[in-house]
């Protein structure tokens, strides 16, 4: 491949303060700001002959290949060993040690059956969330891939195809149209050079590369004498002098950030290990002070009294355990990700879902996101002023913008300069039809020329020159200017006009071409049919004299639906801010388009010049960043997690990787978005749409409000069975729990209770985990990260639930038994079946309860028909193991008359009137606290 070189000097003058650098290949210090011969200078290189191979040998060992280093794998012994480090998997791991030693004093009959339910649990949760693991993949990984096998450089005086990863600092790499860049290098001759840098800097069209060097201050997406591995080539040519490879590229510095990035911990990662800490001091204390109690209670110290005792201990230890939490929080997020899925956001991470809904801030990229990521044009400045491109006389304009272009519309999608595109695409949107004239000649746009000018032939008419440009460029060219009365002179008067005009889109940020033309007397149309282009093709003279036809002004509009979106989620409480790598005046317009609020956009430079305590009071003051680079956006989001907020993250390019996978949620885009994106994001957007985000976040909120009344039923059911058998033992003489031979009666068998648990904390507990999501989710502001999902006010109702639970439990087995507080006629054995039945059936009425914290259980009772179905079948499980004889006999259970039935329904109405009126109660002195205080929400 050959580099067109620039017509100027290869070099320019330092820009001021440029640092002295090494010359031994050392990577060099601000290239940028260098000129082309001090860069190779300082890198010991020539601009003619190159490196010679000993010097790249030399240089290769010293500094490496061109290459990312990966991180190793995670074994998957390693990630199972992660996913086992949970407080509540230590509780569960330490029930079925104490069940196995049970099992073992009991002569180890039959199976031990309560290990092996917790123990199948534990495998069950390790599996689910090992999957989910093993589909992520290395975000460093995908940044190694991202570079061209091969680079063409010079060596030794001669032109050589080498592998990537054999480039040093030093080289001299030539680069054509097309070519993906593969390392950092300095612009040493360029010729109409255009890069697309989006992935790495967030501009939205492709920047222009020339060889003078640049201000040593200036932004990545300003440096515009470099090139930078991660990038390509959209247009031109350039020979450069490459003066960072693998981990000193630009790429390389976002790959290190990543690396370094703590990994997240999710707002329900925390909440389940602070509830996991919690049950084990509970358990082991509720446990020590039951058998401690019964110890000194009971007047038979022999071993079988101690085994019985110990088997009593374990039984509060499976009463106290919700075993099947983990396990059904897993699933419940997963299906939760699977909904999100058939709405286009694709979660990777399963704890992720829940983190959604805890979303405090939604940093956003502009480009593609908030934006269609497609150039229009919304407005065309004739002579005659401002009109819309649907006006006839925006017509001329677009046709001809469109024939003076090099792109075009295919089947397959657009080609070519997004500028470009914009006016095919409103010839097509508008029904302009652009003339078939022959194209003679193009004299093409340069970064010096700042236009493009194309001669073309229409059929029967004389020979046009059509021009397109920088307006200020083109308009110093044009004599006249077309109006709706025709052409007419360019006046003093009419050019301020029309520039007062430019400078008003300008501030509107718009992009702004010029068109213009004249007719070529030199060519008659007989002569045009046979004409070529003019010797050395078309001369700058011949663009002098013509007519400005238009102004197009164009941006990348914002998406219909992100406006509405936003609105949504300012109104949810959760604060939208624009982060991105265009420029800060196209940043503000479309914030401020869009409604988010503080739209004040400040620059990465600014960024750069504060501290951290300047940082978060210019995060509180503004909700739109400019011009950052991916060390910005780092910080921002860092500011912003320092402050309590969660923070979910969106992004498209390599340079928001870093970013993405600090947040809280890091939502990548799944269609413009680059590998290294997806892959260090916990969420894709399959549509790469804003309004997706909020729909999801309004997901995540009913998730974690479903998982919340998931942990107040388990735990307040549990607590039932907990007070049940502490209750029994600490109260056994005054219930009757008390043999022939005097020794204490359990309230409740081992068995029972983990029957219990198997049939309750299961499907019941599933169903409450798919309540529909209600729309009132998005009315409240996002979830304090400080506060826990289950506060002090949380663990006393579940408390006060579990004991009302209890007394209602032993209340109707000391009905049943003689010698208690109510003599009784039944044995033990049919009046631990009915306490056994009511502890089911209050725990079938406690799903129905937790499902409103405040309105009454009968609000929208029947909405849920997953949970009536698990009702009804936990009904009739229970049934079989009061009248099937095998399982009487397994669970030492006995046949119910009517009844035990009808006490059974009454303690089932006790409860429900207590849980109104508590929920009554809460309900007057939440108003009255509104009363006092209008504030409280």
């Amino acid at each position: 491949m050959e580099a067109h070189p620039d017509p100027r000097p290869a070099s320019a003058p330092a820009a001021p303060g440029a640092p002295a650098g090494p010359s031994d290949g050392t990577p060099v210090d601000q290239p940028w700001a260098r000129s082309g011969e001090e860069a190779l200078e300082a890198l010991a290189a020539s601009g003619t002959e190159g490196l010679s191979q000993t010097q790249a040998a030399e240089r290769l060992a010293a500094h490496g290949r061109n290459e990312l280093t990966a991180a190793p794998p995670t074994p998957w012994w390693a990630r199972v060993l992660r996913l086992l480090n949970e407080p509540l998997t230590y509780l569960l791991l330490a029930a079925i040690g104490v069940s196995l030693v049970a099992w073992a004093i009991e002569g180890r009959q039959g199976l031990p059956v309560d290990a092996i339910v917790v123990g199948a649990v534990i495998v069950l949760n390790t599996v689910i969330g090992l999957v989910q693991e093993l589909k992520a993949a290395d975000a460093v990984a995908a940044l190694r891939t991202m570079a061209s096998p091969t680079a063409v450089v010079t060596r030794d005086g001669a032109q050589r195809s080498i592998p990537v990863a054999e480039l040093v600092p030093g080289d001299l790499l030539h680069l054509d149209e097309g070519d993906a860049i593969p390392a950092d290098a300095r612009i040493l001759r360029a010729g109409r050079l255009m890069v697309a840098e989006a992935a790495l800097t967030g501009e939205s069209v492709p920047v222009e590369k020339s060889a003078p060097p640049v201000a040593a201050d200036a932004d990545l997406a300003e440096r515009t004498s470099m090139v930078h591995a991660g990038t390509a080539v959209t247009q031109g040519s350039a020979v450069a002098l490459v003066t960072g490879t693998g981990a000193d590229t630009e790429i390389g510095r976002i790959a290190g950030m990543i690396a370094a990035a703590p990994e997240t911990v999710t707002p329900l990662q925390r909440e389940m290990a602070a509830v996991g800490r919690m049950l084990t001091v509970a358990v082991v204390a509720i446990a020590l002070v039951t058998m401690v109690t019964a110890y000194l209670v009971t007047d038979d110290h022999s071993l079988e009294s101690v085994v019985t005792i110990l088997l009593l201990g374990v039984s509060l230890a499976v009463a106290a355990v919700p075993e099947g939490l983990t396990a059904i929080v897993s699933v419940v997020l997963a299906l939760g990700v699977r909904r999100m899925a058939t709405r286009n956001a694709i979660v990777k991470q399963l704890d992720a879902v829940e983190a959604l809904g805890s979303a405090g801030v939604v940093a956003t990229d502009k480009t593609g996101t908030l934006t269609l990521n497609e150039m229009t044009v919304e407005a065309v400045l004739t002579g005659n002023g401002r009109v819309e491109p649907a006006d006839p006389r925006a017509a001329e304009v677009l046709a001809l913008g469109s024939l003076a272009s090099n792109a075009r519309l295919t089947a397959d999608g657009a080609i070519g300069d997004p500028t470009e595109l914009a006016f095919l695409t409103a010839c097509r949107d508008e029904g302009v039809e652009v003339p078939a004239w022959r194209r003679l000649d193009e004299l093409p746009f340069s970064s010096e020329r700042k236009r493009m000018s194309v001669l073309f032939a229409p059929p029967e008419a004389p020979t046009r020159l059509v021009t397109k440009g920088a307006p200020d460029v083109v308009l110093g060219l044009c004599e006249r200017v077309r109006t709706a009365e025709g052409d007419v002179e360019l006046t003093a008067q009419a050019r301020e006009r029309l520039e007062a005009g430019i400078e008003t889109l300008a501030g509107q940020a718009y992009r702004t071409l010029a068109v213009a033309e004249k007719e070529v007397p030199a060519a008659t149309p007989a002569q045009a049919e046979e004409r070529t282009a003019p010797a050395g093709g078309i001369a700058e003279s011949d663009e002098r004299g013509l007519t400005l036809v238009g102004i197009a002004a164009m941006i990348d509009p914002p998406r219909p639906e992100a406006a509405q979106a936003i609105a949504q989620a300012q109104h949810a409480g959760i604060r939208v801010m624009m982060i991105t790598g265009d420029h800060p005046v196209t940043a503000q317009r479309i914030a401020s388009d869009l409604g988010i609020e503080h739209a004040h956009a400040l620059t990465g430079r600014e960024l750069r010049a504060m501290d951290d305590a300047q940082l978060a009071e210019a995060i509180e003051r503004s909700s739109v960043f400019a011009r950052v680079d991916p060390s910005h956006k780092l910080r921002i989001v860092e500011a912003l997690q320092h402050s309590g907020k969660a923070v979910a993250m969106t992004g498209d390019g390599v340079n928001d990787a870093p970013a993405l996978k600090r947040a809280d949620i890091g939502v990548a885009m799944g269609i413009t978005g680059t590998q290294v994106s997806r892959d260090a994001a916990t969420m894709i957007l399959a549509d790469d749409n804003f309004a997706t985000i909020i729909a999801a976040v309004k997901q995540g909120r009913g998730i974690f409000a479903n998982l919340t009344k998931v942990l107040r039923y388990l735990l307040s059911s549990n607590m039932g069975e907990v007070f049940t058998v502490f209750g029994g033992v600490v109260l056994a003489g005054l219930l009757g729990l008390v043999g022939p031979d005097g020794a204490m009666l359990l309230p409740l068998l081992a068995t029972q209770i983990l029957w219990v648990n198997l049939v309750t904390d299961s499907m019941p507990a599933l169903a409450l985990g798919v309540e529909p999501v209600e729309d009132e989710v998005m009315d409240a502001p996002p979830r304090d990260m400080s506060k826990r999902a289950l506060d002090r006010g949380e663990w006393l109702r579940i408390l006060g639930t579990g004991l009302v639970m209890g007394v209602l439990a032993l209340g109707s087995l000391d009905w049943c038994l003689p010698g208690g507080l109510f003599d009784g006629g039944d044995d033990i054995t049919t009046s631990r079946t009915v306490a056994f039945t009511v502890l089911v059936f209050l725990q079938l009425a406690n799903t129905l309860s937790v499902r409103h914290a405040r309105r009454s259980m009968f609000s929208h009772l029947f909405a849920n028909g997953w949970l009536w179905s698990a009702i009804g079948l936990t009904v009739a499980l229970q049934a079989l193991v009061v009248y099937v004889p095998v399982l009487n006999t397994a669970f030492s259970t006995a046949p119910l008359d009517d009844a035990h039935w009808g006490i059974v329904g009454a303690c089932v109405m006790l409860f429900i009137a207590c849980e109104e009126l508590r929920k009554a109660i809460a309900r007057g002195l939440r108003r009255r606290r509104q009363a006092l205080s209008p504030e409280t929400k």
